[in-house]
């Protein structure tokens, strides 16, 4: 009996010590993930940033995991989504609103990250560009503005709130009728 009893603690340490060596690290994902976009092997690259996150979310890579993962919904590189839709393939809202929840998140779990201004811009850009949902958009550049007013991109998000709805003519023609009115004065 005495025996027995002492094989359980070693038994209990060697599975202790064999499941923390078989984990693999942020880095590695983060790794693997770079490697998998470069290869162009999306569905792959998807997997370790999701990894990443699930299996370190209070690393320092992952609001970085996660930025890079909203890019790639954004710019449409992500056929399907087997979290939300199975094997079906993703619309481009789908994939753009995939993108706008992801950077969204950021903003929201990661708010002094240095990747949630960004984020936060990045969120309102498509809402107000890609998906024409001014009124969403107009709230997340006004939170953008509020949360981060000495951001480089502040400018930028006024920019967009002024623009907002207006084709690129639009802009122009306004930008051009300012110069007049500034030449007239």
């Amino acid at each position: 009996m005495k025996i027995r009893n002492f094989y359980i603690p070693i038994i209990f340490l060697i599975l202790v010590v064999f499941e923390g060596c078989s984990k693999k690290s942020d880095d590695y994902y983060m790794g693997q993930a770079k490697k998998s976009v470069e290869q162009k092997n999306i569905p792959a690259a998807v997997e370790a940033y999701q990894d990443l996150v699930t299996n370190y979310p209070n690393s320092q890579m992952a609001p970085q995991a996660l930025f890079e993962l909203a890019t790639l919904y954004q710019n449409k590189m992500v056929k399907n989504d087997n979290q939300s839709n199975g094997q079906a393939e993703l619309t481009d809202t789908q994939s753009l609103e995939k993108a706008i929840s992801l950077f969204r998140s950021i903003f929201d779990k990661y708010p002094n990250s240095e990747y949630a201004p960004k984020a936060l811009f990045m969120s309102g850009f498509i809402q107000s560009n890609d998906l024409k949902q001014f009124s969403d958009a107009t709230a997340t550049f006004n939170l953008f503005i509020q949360k981060y007013p000495n951001n480089e991109l502040v400018s930028s998000a006024k920019e967009e709130l002024n623009n907002m709805g207006l084709s690129p003519e639009d802009i122009l023609q306004k930008k051009n009728n300012s110069k007049v009115d500034v030449s007239n004065k």
